[in-house]
């Protein structure tokens, strides 16, 4: 039996001369739902029926030129429907709207529409960049579409902020700072707007494009998330890399849900991993460490012994913390400006590894299933999971970004 699940029926009685800006009001009804991401829309014409007027209305030959009632029925999830009812409640002038729970089961493949946030964070093109940072970091989002008139003409990621907007450090090492420097650090964004540092054109991808097409495009063209748009091209959404990849996971158990999953959901971690992990000893000094962090893109070191046992991890937020502490400010100055690839002049970090890494590491050994690896990355919120050969010793890594490559191109 196919798996049924809580939905809800919207129903609209409405008269067949009843119209909306001009037009006929069950196909606005119809074409907004569609507009919106709705499952599906149908419209009944009535052949015998009276609202609240009192006046009956039929469809026989001698009164075809009189107003026949028009059902419309729209069934789709509980979330999705309460969404759009204040829109058709605002439409419908006369007539009589009602909801229904039902169960139901849908035979179809799952769409952005199904997953994508709706209503995100935005900016307007004017907005300052101090603004942009202060909605990033009190929503706890990644990314600010930049919108004018409903239409997406930008978007703000850490990057941006990065690479045109004159910031040093990413956004997530900000909460690590010292007031002063946190302070210090905004002074580059002051004089700039989001139109001066957005990304554009920006990717926009279809309300009703399926999951594994969001995954191909953000494959194909190695970016974190895509605004999602409806058939006016107007803002519907926003759809990222965790979404997608939350979805793959959670429908691998219902082949009724998504029928055509990547074939690279069987794969193991080990054939999916990079080996190339930049790493240190516990006995190894800071500036070893600060060395070899600058050098990769991870911004992170695994710690192990001489028998590439993992002991530990070092992450460049552990380091900020641990000079923001100590109240080292030419030592996290030094570090900032090592971080930022802008050195102003050496720096000599005193102190271990073993000083500053984690011991608590997020591993799994060869030959784990690539879902497996992804459940523990989503359920605990961490990009990436060092790879051992079950006994303990460091044989790569896998993360986020190489495994949706994977499903795209699958």
């Amino acid at each position: 039996m196919d798996t049924l699940r809580n939905a809800l029926r919207l129903r609209a009685y409405i008269g067949e001369n009843d119209h909306y800006n001009g037009k006929p009001l069950y196909q606005v009804i119809v074409e907004e739902a569609k507009s919106y991401g709705l499952a599906g829309a149908t419209a009944f014409r009535g052949f015998l029926g009276f609202g609240a007027g009192t006046r009956i209305h039929s469809s026989k030959i001698l009164r075809l030129s009189e107003e026949l009632p028009v059902i419309v029925d729209i069934v789709d999830t509980k979330e999705r429907i309460e969404a759009f009812w204040p829109h058709v409640n605002a439409m419908v002038a006369s007539g009589t709207l009602t909801l229904e729970t039902v169960q139901a089961a849908f035979h179809m493949p799952l769409r952005v529409r199904d997953v994508m946030s709706m209503n995100p964070v935005t900016l307007h093109p004017d907005d300052s960049l101090e603004e942009a940072v202060n909605r990033l970091l009190s929503h706890q989002v990644k990314a600010l579409p930049v919108v004018r008139d409903n239409k997406a003409v930008g978007i703000i990621t850490g990057g941006d902020l990065l690479s045109r907007g004159g910031l040093q450090l990413r956004l997530d090492l900000h909460p690590h700072l010292p007031d002063q420097t946190r302070q210090e650090q905004m002074l580059a964004l002051r004089s700039k707007t989001a139109a001066d540092v957005m990304s554009t054109p920006v990717q926009t991808i279809s309300i009703t494009a399926t999951i594994q097409e969001a995954a191909r495009v953000m494959s194909a063209r190695s970016i974190k998330r895509l605004l999602v748009v409806d058939e006016h091209g107007n803002m519907a959404g926003i759809v990222s890399r965790v979404d997608i990849l939350r979805t793959f996971v959670r429908a691998a158990d219902f082949s009724d849900q998504l029928p055509e999953l990547p074939p690279g959901l069987d794969n193991t971690v080990d054939q999916l991993m990079f080996t190339e992990v930049a790493t240190v000893t516990p006995q190894d000094g800071l500036q070893e460490v600060v060395r070899k962090m600058v050098q990769t893109p991870l911004r992170r070191v695994v710690v192990v012994d001489t028998e590439d046992n993992v002991r530990g991890v070092i992450l460049d937020r552990d380091l900020i913390s641990l000079f923001s502490r100590n109240r080292e400010h030419g030592l996290l100055s030094g570090l900032i400006s090592l971080l930022a690839a802008k050195p102003e002049s050496p720096t000599l970090f005193s102190g271990t590894a073993q000083d500053v890494m984690r011991e608590s590491v997020f591993s799994v050994p060869e030959g784990t299933p690539v879902k497996k690896a992804l459940d523990l990355m989503l359920d605990h919120g961490i990009k990436r999971l060092v790879v051992t050969d079950g006994q303990g010793r460091l044989r790569g890594m896998i993360d986020r970004d190489v495994t949706l490559k994977a499903l795209g191109r699958a």
